[in-house]
């Protein structure tokens, strides 16, 4: 098993990191990150030092349908036709992204961004950068706990909605090895439900997604951003810490008749407690998000109240 990371220009992450699996017959990868020339190009790299070619790649396996984990699988099957897997649960996006608005999904955002009460932010946002013709269907939809051969061995798919709603983890059962994708990653939080059709209380099961793979044997953990670490267990730990503070935060945050725009300019970001006017648009659109996302589900625990007006959803004890 190597790991191959690949540059991703001009996001916030500076890499991906696709997993590369061969028994020296069968060669299969996991992520194969973000359709550029730049990754392709360093991919065939890879590869090379393997003793392998594109052509060689019989399966890839695909954690979930962000365009830095799906577009490249979409490319490379377009180059020489390898088998793609992709959850069940991340259909409704990618339908939704292949059906492409001719406004570019301008009024979803815009309905989005109403609902957080933060509609100044629309004409700061760029314009999406994969247009709907570079994305598919996969080959195959995994349904959750579904065993597949990659690279010679086999691995568990199980379902682990919030950061996307169809997101899956990679199981090796025999070699304690935990292909995690976004959802639990060494150094950040993964955002939440950032997607064309996400689930209504993502963060309910994102944390419910831990707590699953928590209560599984502890194991290596490979993330698809930043290093590898010995226990996927210890990481796993302190993001449910982080968010239960973050629960906690946001609760203390609200008035009568706040926003989630509101709460997030409340809150500090980062792990430098950055204020939010220090963010740039697209990691305030985040940061409100994700705020969202806390709030909704002190709704959800009956810690919070909120209504909609003109279709902004304001929160109150």
């Amino acid at each position: 098993m190597h790991r191959i990371p690949l540059p991703l220009p001009n996001d916030g992450l500076r890499a991906v990191n696709v997993y590369a699996i061969t028994d020296g017959e069968s060669l299969a990868l996991v992520d194969p990150g973000w359709a550029l020339d730049v990754a392709l190009t360093q991919l065939r790299s890879g590869l090379a030092e393997l003793g392998a070619e594109f052509g060689d790649v019989d399966r890839i396996l695909v954690t979930h349908a962000h365009r830095d984990h799906y577009t490249q699988a979409v490319h490379l099957r377009r180059l020489v036709g390898t088998h793609i897997s992709l959850g069940a649960g991340e259909k409704p996006t990618i339908d939704a992204i292949m059906a492409g608005d001719e406004d570019g999904g301008a009024q979803d955002r815009l309905e989005h961004l109403t609902r957080l009460g933060a509609e100044e932010l629309l004409p700061l946002l760029p314009l999406p950068d994969a247009p709907p013709g570079t994305w598919e269907a996969p080959d195959r939809w995994l349904t959750d706990r579904t065993v597949v051969r990659a690279g010679g061995r086999g691995l568990e798919a199980v379902a682990t909605p919030g950061h996307t709603r169809g997101h899956m983890v990679f199981v090796d059962d025999k070699h304690d090895l935990l292909f995690a994708g976004d959802h639990v990653l060494p150094s950040i939080t993964p955002s939440i439900a950032v997607e064309p059709a996400p689930q209504r209380l993502a963060l309910r099961d994102y944390m419910d997604s831990l707590r699953l793979v928590r209560a599984m044997p502890d194991r290596m953990l490979l993330p698809a951003h930043g290093d590898v670490t010995p226990s996927a267990h210890a990481r796993i730990d302190q993001l449910l810490e982080h968010h239960d503070m973050r629960l906690q935060q946001s609760l203390l945050a609200v008035s009568q008749g706040c926003t989630a725009s509101d709460v997030a300019r409340v809150l500090r970001w980062t792990r430098r407690e950055r204020h939010f006017t220090d963010l740039g648009p697209g990691d305030q659109m985040l940061a409100t998000s994700e705020t969202a996302a806390h709030l909704d589900l002190l709704v959800h625990q009956g810690r919070l109240r909120s209504a909609i007006h003109a279709g902004v959803v304001r929160y109150g004890s």
